[in-house]
This record gives C-alpha cells, structure tokens and sequence, in this order.
C-alpha cells in the first residue's frame, strides 16, 4: 500500500508553533520580566512536545516529498533547514534530560568514574546559558527559513514578501 495523501501539513505546524514559542521563552529574560512563574517547567513541556513533533514532521516530509514531487532544488533546501532545528531542539532536550537524571544517575547507578564525567560534561555544555539561548536563536532562524521555503512549495513566492530575496540569498532557482 503506497501512501497518496500528503499528511506532512497536519504535523508541521504544531512542532513550529511549540518550538518557536520555547524560543522566545528561551531568548528573552521572561523570568525577571515575570518571576512567578515557573518557566522551566514550561521550557520543558514545549521542548518535549515540540521535539518529538518536529521528528513527525520530518518523517512525514519525506513522504510528502515521494508524493508532491516538487522542485527538487527547494525541497532539498527546506530539508536541510528542517534539520537543523529537530537536532538543535534535539541537543537541547538532551541536555534537559540529562539535568534531570544527572543526580539521579550519579548517586543509585554505579558506574564508571569516566562515564560520569562524560554525562556531567556534556550536562554542563548542554545547559550552558549563552549556548542553549544561541542553540534557541539558531533553530529559530531555522524554523522561520524551513517555513517560508515549506510556503513557496506551496504558494510560490507571492505569499511572503521576503520569500524572493531569501530563495536568491540560497542560490534556489524558482
């Protein structure tokens, strides 16, 4: 049985959504802005959602792509910027996992000295501030080019007015 539905829109925009909402938590300084609230627990929960989203979206792109057989040149480019988020958020989410576990893990698991260090490293470059808000702006960025080639596959280049410059600073021929 061979797939002729393209379901790729109904799984795109909620990973869009969630992640670019987790975003903007992460960028801007929220939790002086409002301090009662708990932001982490919410970073999380987008980031979760939103990354396992994000591999749905990829997996039902490739379908999409056996379908559509759009131009070749601009899907293989909103492909690769598809990519960049889901192993950005991805890369995140680990070291949000790791924050949770790393304490956990360390004092009921009896491992090796080395495999602590190496979870408590990787802990550190995951979770480190100025990083995990540039891995947040990189996959913003990424997003944001992911959708509006995903938009001129299906509008063209009339639908966004920078959709034209954006194509030309890639090198896509449309």
């Amino acid at each position: 049985y061979i797939m002729t539905y393209n379901i790729h829109p109904l799984f795109v925009h909620f990973p869009i959504a969630l992640l670019f909402i987790y975003s903007i938590i992460k960028i801007l300084p929220l939790e002086k802005w409002f301090p009662s609230v708990s932001w982490k627990h919410i970073e999380r929960t987008l980031l979760v959602l939103g990354t396992l989203g994000a591999f749905a979206a990829l997996t039902t792109g490739e379908i999409a792509e056996e379908i559509s057989k759009p131009n070749h040149q601009l899907v293989e480019m909103h492909s690769a910027f598809a990519n960049i988020p889901t192993w950005v958020y991805t890369a995140l989410l680990l070291g949000e996992i790791l924050s949770v576990i790393k304490d956990k893990f360390a004092l009921k698991v009896e491992t090796r000295a080395f495999v602590k260090k190496v979870i408590f490293f990787v802990h550190s470059i995951l979770t480190n501030e100025i990083l995990s808000i540039a891995l947040a702006f990189i996959g913003l960025v990424a997003i944001c080019v992911t959708g509006l080639l995903g938009g001129v596959m299906v509008y063209g280049t009339s639908a966004d007015p920078v959709a034209g410059l954006v194509l030309k600073i890639l090198g896509i021929d449309f």
